[in-house]
This record gives C-alpha cells, sequence and structure tokens, in this order.
C-alpha cells in the first residue's frame, strides 16, 4: 500500500518510521516533513492546510492512505476533501474535528453522552470571566476555546494572571472556557476509531512545563514515557466504557462519525477518571514513545480505521520494554525560539543501541547541514527494560547532542521510577 503522512514534525516522523517498518507499505511520503524525515523517505513541499493542494499529491501519488498527522488541517477540511475525492483518509472530518477545535463544543458533546469531566463555564467578556474565576476558585484554570497548539491553557493561583490570560483571548476575538481544577495525575490515552469502533493504545503520560518540577510556562509538551507502571488495573476498560465509546455513539448521532485518533486526556482524580480535553490526533511528543512499543503493523491497523473495518483488525501486539522520550528544544523556547543553530551529534545518538532519534523543528540549510527550525526539534526516545534503563539510553542520547541554546528536562519520567507516583484514598 501507498500513504502519505501529512505533517511537518516529531509526531509524523514517529508515524513514518512505524508505517516503515509495516511490510505491506511498499511507499511512503510526506508533506512536508523535516530534516529527519527527508533522509528516510520522500517529501513533498506543500501547504498543508490547503484541501486541494493535499488532493492533488495523493492523487498523483496514487496514494492507498492519507495519514493527518497535526490539528491545523484537520480543522481546515482537509480529510473532508480526501473523502470526496475518494481517498482513504486517517484523521477527523472538518465537523468531527471540532472535538479539539472548540473547547465549548467537546463540552457540549462530553455533557449529552454523560462522560466525566470538569465542571465548566464558557465566558464571552471579562465580566462573565471574572464571576466563572470566583464560582471555581483557585487553582484556576482558563483555556483559549480554539486552537492553540497546546499553549492555550493557563492554570495559575493568581486571580489576576488568568483573567489576563482570558482577556488576552477576548481581544483576539475568541471565547473562553474557565474550569473546575482537577486533582491527580494525568494520563493521555490515543483511541483508533473509525466511526463506530474503537481500538485503544497504551496509555502515556506527558510533561507540558518548560522546566524541571513541572516550573515554567506550559509548552507542547516537553517529553513523555509509556506504559505507566502506577496505573490501576482496568483503566484503559473504564476510559473505553465511560469515555470513548459514548463520545463515538455521540458524534455519530450527530451526522459527524469521528475516524482517526480520539486523544484522550485524562486526570485520575479523588472521584475517578476525568476528562480534561478531547484532541483529534495523535498527540505529540506521547506518539514518539507510545509507537516505539507498538509491534503490530501501523500500515494495516490506520487503513481498517479509515475504511470503518477497525472490528476486523488484529489484537494489538506490543513490545515488552518502557519508552521514555525526551524532548530537546531550541533556546528562548517558548516565548521566543532561535532558529538557525547548526545540529551536532545526531549520528553519534543514533548510532547508540536501543536509543532513537525523531526530528520535529529541524531543516537543512545551504551548507547542508541540520539546523534548529522549530521550538520543539529533537525527540530522543530510549528503550529500556524499565523506566530506569529507558530514561538512562534516552539521555545518553540527549548527552551525545548539541547546539547553541539546546535546553532540554532532567526529570522526565523520573517519578515514576522512584515509584513516587501516588493515587490518593478512594481513586477507582
Amino acid at each position: 500500500m501507498k500513504v502519505l503522512v501529512i505533517g511537518p514534525g516529531g509526531r509524523e516522523h514517529a508515524l513514518i518510521r512505524s508505517l516503515a517498518a509495516d511490510p505491506y507499505v511498499t511507499d511512503l511520503h510526506c508533506a512536508p516533513g523535516n530534516a529527519g524525515i527527508s533522509s528516510e523517505v520522500t517529501t513533498h513541499d506543500i501547504d498543508a492546510q490547503d484541501p486541494a493542494a493535499v488532493v492533488a499529491l495523493a492523487t498523483d501519488l496514487e496514494s492507498d492512505l492519507v495519514v493527518v498527522g497535526p490539528e491545523a488541517p484537520l480543522a481546515a477540511g482537509v480529510a473532508d476533501a480526501l473523502l470526496i475525492a475518494g481517498i482513504p483518509v486517517f484523521g477527523p472530518t472538518q465537523g468531527a474535528a471540532q472535538l479539539e477545535a472548540s473547547k465549548a463544543f467537546a463540552k457540549k458533546v462530553m455533557a449529552e453522552a454523560e462522560v466525566p469531566t470538569a465542571m465548566a463555564k464558557v465566558a464571552t467578556n471579562t465580566r462573565e470571566a471574572a464571576d466563572a474565576l470566583d464560582a471555581f476558585g483557585a487553582p484556576y484554570v482558563v483555556k483559549d476555546d480554539g486552537l492553540a497548539a497546546g499553549k492555550g491553557v493557563v492554570v495559575t493561583s493568581d486571580r489576576a494572571e488568568a483573567l489576563a490570560h482570558a482577556e488576552t483571548c477576548f481581544e483576539a476575538g475568541g471565547t473562553v472556557v474557565i474550569e473546575e481544577f482537577l486533582d491527580g495525575p494525568e494520563v493521555s490515552l490515543f483511541v483508533i476509531c473509525d466511526g463506530t469502533h474503537a481500538v485503544p493504545l497504551a496509555p502515556a503520560q506527558d510533561f507540558k512545563r518548560i522546566f524541571d518540577n513541572d516550573e515554567g510556562p506550559n509548552t507542547g509538551g516537553m517529553g513523555a514515557y509509556s506504559p505507566l507502571p502506577w496505573l490501576p488495573t482496568g483503566f484503559v476498560d473504564e476510559v473505553m466504557e465511560r469515555v470513548a465509546y459514548p463520545t463515538l455513539r455521540d458524534m455519530d448521532s450527530r451526522g459527524t462519525p469521528f475516524t482517526g485518533v480520539l486523544y484522550c486526556g485524562l486526570a485520575i482524580t479523588t472521584r475517578g477518571i476525568r476528562v480534561i480535553e478531547f484532541n483529534a490526533r495523535f498527540g505529540d511528543p506521547e506518539t514518539q514513545a507510545v509507537l516505539a512499543r507498538l509491534k503490530t503493523p501501523l500500515g494495516g491497523l490506520l487503513l481498517a480505521a479509515a475504511k470503518g473495518e477497525l472490528d476486523e483488525a488484529e489484537q494489538l501486539h506490543w513490545h515488552p520494554e518502557t519508552a521514555v522520550g525526551v524532548v530537546m528544544a531550541a533556546e528562548n523556547y517558548p516565548e521566543n525560539p532561535v532558529k538557525g543553530a547548526v545540529i551536532h551529534g545526531l549520528e553519534q545518538a543514533e548510532s547508540l543501541e536501543g536509543v532513537s532519534v525523531l526530528h520535529a523543528g529541524t531543516s537543512v540549510n545551504a551548507a547542508g547541514e541540520t539546523v534548529v527550525a522549530g521550538g520543539r526539534v529533537l525527540a530522543v526516545v530510549g528503550l529500556g527494560a524499565d523506566l530506569h534503563a529507558a530514561r538512562a539510553k534516552a539521555y545518553a542520547g540527549i548527552a551525545a547532542i548539541s547546539w547553541d541554546g539546546a535546553q532540554h528536562r532532567t526529570d522526565i519520567a523520573l517519578k515514576a521510577a522512584n515509584g513516587q507516583i501516588k493515587l490518593s484514598e478512594g481513586t477507582h
């Protein structure tokens, strides 16, 4: 089968690596890709958010499947255009992608489907925002209603900061969702969906803050690990029963069946599982850790979902090792990343046993050198017998790579490795 992956980042590099390992995938392309992806497959420099351009490329390549990575092309209707052209696509339509594109829409779906989530209020002006903040109290959770690449959420005990974030969203013409704060550890679960059926991947945990000990501003994600040894037995089954399937049924009843990845961002609170948010695509950087362990051929799984045949797909099989992925980011990320620095040590890191380097914000300069081209630059994934071993391999890979101003967290998966993640009494 011929597969085209849409997107420029680390998630897409992880998808490319997994698809390349699928014996049924005979031809693999990416648009637009990055320096790492272009060294492995043919890339095409098109606007990934232009539905007509994506359809034209997929038609020209005679693609049997198009996999859409990022949220922006989904919100732009790329999947709709491919479906109209008769090309199988893994990724939701514009209507179904509202689950991510609008936090308010997602809350409405969860209310109708009786999916457990945080209480929330939608605010369209400063007065409404102030009332909602006072109703829920600190810590305050303020979310931009639209797409914000994982950076539209502010969690703070400072009421003035919370209100200022809301006002920034209003000034940009948006609305905000203000929620009660959810206690407890967070879990990411990717659920492959075909509109009716669903198959869960292995749970992961990611790290949003830029600095160690979860300090500093939110980012798109600074690292992740999978699986989670501290999860209660039956966790995934409960999420499928109480979250994934009710959401799929509600979306189907609206006439917008959901095909693609339903990314469930969850908190395990003292009152049980609560949905923090939905995304309509693979998460980055969790994908890099999760797919590193997947033994089942990915192409066949995604094609089955695209064709509505997930109930016939084989049961998933996983490598027994643990995966830890650590993100290396540009100087001054997330505020104002410095681009252009030459990256050293990539081949040395890739040569280490159990280490893989996935490119996100990279490009090639006129001299043929790989350079920094984005905020999050690389994800270095280590596979090991347990969290300690996987961490050691990931950080050995990090130590081999350098550029001016490079930064990374040193504590990815550390608490889990040390058995320090505790679920509250009464958690179920």
